[in-house]
């Protein structure tokens, strides 16, 4: 979400168009998130087929096959090693995520990073609300409040890559912000709120890998071999540890430099990222969707969700309480940081992306597994809440989008415009030292023709008056 450079005196824009690097590296991030997305919304679809046919039998079979050793506390079904196993990899690279926006992005900004900071809490904090005065107006449980806080990044880009709508990159930044930013609230949630009884032996365990793990990055040892096993004992200790095992994974992404020193053309940080999204985007979150999206999805299972208070209550804060929340919070903060949205935006744009993060599926579901725990029928109702939830946030975003759609290609064909074929946009060459530099150039090359042309004129009209 960034902004043109701007005098003391002006305000802060909004949405402003990000810098060249901040956009490359946005368009590469989402590219990878669009593809894992769309995965993830064919597993979605594969699991609910497979949970709502014949087959059904075998799904839940294959769900609760345990594997693991024993031995060493990790005999754990197939479900569970996607959960716990699996979304490791995904809170991994959040957590390097996280470290970037912290240490090269928007967040390293506090006047940049308040604004999806104050978007992602009220994002949290309305649909909580939501949550729990559903369940206090209808006699229910408040264990699920966490349930509708959270944000799928990979499923909301799904969606617009089905769609075809060409959001403006500032969009794109803001809406991976937010969810970056979500992610570590969500995180944190889990830690807190889903540890029961703690073991101090496997703990110590795991803060001391941690430890050895944050001493090998800073005497900079290199090799998959030596950090992937380690890296592996970690997870094993945290979850023994009773604390969920994806902190582990988040801790560890936090631990890389994500800063380029000078020659470096990415830093390790952006390096491993890189190579471990596909993985995450591409399978670890798309085998978590298999094995957790298969609910019955009967008419009268569908029409529980709104009669109940624990999934209307889920329904409703995605639905409602994420979109008022994350523009109602943009709007407050730029309202008291002075920032004007861009010039080539609206607030409708805003409420539309707002309500496109209503899409809350994978952490959603986790979470939905964590806080009912113990009641397997109401863990299923509550992921068909989830499902349900984010359809309804993605069929509004999908019409409020589409109202834009000519207006978003417009401005997304300004910014791909690239007339000299050099591999930068036109738009940004056009801001560059170097453009300038070079228009000042020609300027001064005309210039200089112009006064010879003058010279050469005034002296042949004085040749013509001495001869006469």
């Amino acid at each position: 979400m960034g902004a043109h450079t701007e005098s003391p005196n002006q305000n802060r824009k909004a949405f402003g168009r990000l810098s060249l690097p901040e956009r490359t590296y946005v368009t590469d991030a989402l590219r990878t998130e669009t593809v894992g997305g769309v995965l993830l919304l064919l597993a979605a679809v594969a699991a609910l087929i497979w949970a709502n046919t014949p087959l059904s039998d075998s799904y839940e079979t294959v769900s609760k096959f345990h594997i693991g050793p024993a031995a060493l506390g990790l005999d754990l079904s197939i479900q569970h090693w996607a959960a716990d196993g699996l979304l490791a990899v995904f809170f991994f690279v959040a957590g390097i995520e996280l470290k970037r926006e912290l240490v090269a992005g928007d967040l390293r900004d506090p006047k940049a990073a308040i604004l999806p900071v104050v978007a992602a809490l009220c994002g949290m904090a309305v649909p909580a609300l939501v949550y729990v005065l559903t369940n206090v107006v209808g006699n229910g449980s408040t264990d699920g409040w966490a349930v509708p806080t959270a944000t799928d990044i990979a499923f909301a880009l799904a969606v617009l890559a089905v769609l075809g709508t060409s959001l403006p990159s500032a969009l794109r930044a803001f809406l991976l912000t937010l969810a970056v930013v979500d992610d570590l609230f969500a995180i944190l949630i889990i830690a807190v709120f889903f540890t029961s009884e703690l073991n101090f032996a496997a703990l110590g365990g795991a803060f001391a890998g941690l430890v050895l793990f944050w001493l090998l990055l800073r005497k900079e040892v290199r090799g998959w071999y030596v950090y992937v096993p380690l890296a592996l004992v970690i997870w094993g200790l945290m979850y023994n540890s009773g604390v969920h095992a994806t902190i582990a994974g988040v801790a560890m992404g936090l631990m890389l430099r994500c800063s380029r020193r000078d020659g470096e053309e990415h830093s390790p940080g952006e390096h491993i990222e890189h190579l471990v999204r596909p993985l995450s985007a591409g399978l670890a979150v798309p085998l978590f969707a298999l094995f957790s999206a298969g609910v019955g999805v009967s008419g009268g299972a569908l029409a529980d969700v709104f009669t109940q208070p624990e999934t209307l209550g889920v329904v409703l804060g995605l639905v409602v309480g994420k979109a008022v929340g994350i523009f109602g919070g943009t709007w407050l903060a730029a309202r008291f940081t002075r920032a004007s949205l861009s010039d080539d935006l609206s607030w409708p744009d805003v409420f539309a992306i707002s309500t496109l993060a209503g899409i809350g599926f994978t952490v959603s579901l986790l979470i939905g597994e964590l806080a009912f725990a113990g009641d397997a029928a109401m863990t299923d109702e509550v992921k068909a809440a989830v499902l349900t939830g984010s359809l309804i946030a993605a069929v509004l975003a999908a019409f409020l989008l589409k109202l834009r759609n000519a207006k978003y290609r417009k401005l997304w064909e300004e910014e791909e415009r690239d007339e000299d074929h050099s591999g930068i946009p036109d738009i940004y060459e056009q801001d560059s030292p170097e453009y300038h530099l070079r228009m000042a150039e020609i300027y001064e090359k005309k210039a200089a023709e112009h006064r010879r042309s003058a010279e050469l004129t005034t002296g042949g009209s004085e040749r013509d008056d001495s001869r006469a």
